[in-house]
Order: structure tokens, then C-alpha cells, then sequence
């Protein structure tokens, strides 16, 4: 069976938004962006990695586990597929980093993603660098479970 579980962060886009990273992108809750952060999408965001749902950490921490994010900003979105590990610590209060590789600190959300910073839609980061609101939703994908959907903030 499969277990689902979401949650939603916001955050703002900014001048300097570049995304042209090539291994990660990262949302903060940096009120600033220079124009060295080029995996930063996202500044000003209402929850770290550390406040999201610990029901989704549960999911996200185990082995095998599927983890999408879905960016939306007016009417655009894009979405990035990665996995989820029982390395993950999840405890980060100012960031979130998705990483196409397998390292981890404690802002990683999840590894071996599909994606990074210079994949996304052009047009959906065209309307982050005119500060656009940007909303975030990350699913939490466990095949291991009992078929529940679960969702917070939504």
C-alpha cells in the first residue's frame, strides 16, 4: 500500500533570482538574495525544513521513499521528482536543498533528483525575478503503506 503525505511552504521570489545552479535549488528564509546564491529560488520563506510536518519527515527519512516538490508561481508550476533517506536529519530552520547528488547536511530534502536550480521553466523563474509569490508543496511518497493521504497547510 502507499502512504501520502503533503505540506506547503511560501516563499517570494526576488531581483536576483538566476537558478542556474546545476545540482541544487534551495528555498530560505533569508530576507536577501545576492547574486551568488544561483540555486536560491525562494527568500522569505514561512517555514524551514525543520517546521515542516513531522508525519512528512517520517515519510521522507525512510529508504526508498519518494519525495516530489511542486513550485508554483501565478499560473505556471514545475516539479521535481527526488528520493528521501534514513540519513536525512530534516532539521535545518532557515533552508531547504534539493540536490541532484547523494550528499546530505542537515538542510537536504531529498537526494538524487530529476532535477536542479537551472531545469526549472524559464517562464515560472522569469516571474520570481519580479518578486512573485512563489508556493511550494512537497509530497512524501511511501509504497510501503497502508493507502492513506494526508496533507497540512493546504
Amino acid at each position: 500500500m502507499v502512504k501520502v503525505v503533503i505540506d506547503r511552504v511560501r516563499a517570494w521570489g526576488h531581483v536576483n533570482v538566476s537558478a542556474r545552479h546545476r545540482t541544487t535549488i534551495e528555498i530560505t528564509r533569508d530576507d536577501y538574495l545576492t547574486p551568488r546564491g544561483d540555486c536560491i529560488i525562494g527568500i522569505k520563506a514561512d517555514k524551514g525544513l525543520s517546521d515542516i510536518n513531522p508525519e512528512l519527515k517520517e515519510v521522507i527519512r525512510k529508504d526508498g521513499s519518494l519525495v516530489m516538490v511542486i513550485f508554483i508561481v501565478d499560473d505556471y508550476f514545475d516539479y521535481v521528482i527526488g528520493m528521501g533517506s534514513s540519513r536525512l536529519t530534516l532539521s535545518n530552520n532557515n533552508k531547504l536543498i534539493i540536490r541532484r547528488s547523494s550528499y546530505i547536511d542537515d538542510a537536504t530534502l531529498m537526494i538524487k533528483a530529476n532535477k536542479a536550480a537551472i531545469n526549472l521553466d524559464r517562464r515560472l523563474i522569469d516571474r520570481l525575478k519580479k518578486g512573485s509569490p512563489l508556493t511550494v508543496y512537497i509530497v512524501g511518497v511511501d509504497l510501503e503503506q497502508d493507502g492513506t493521504i494526508k496533507g497540512n497547510g493546504t
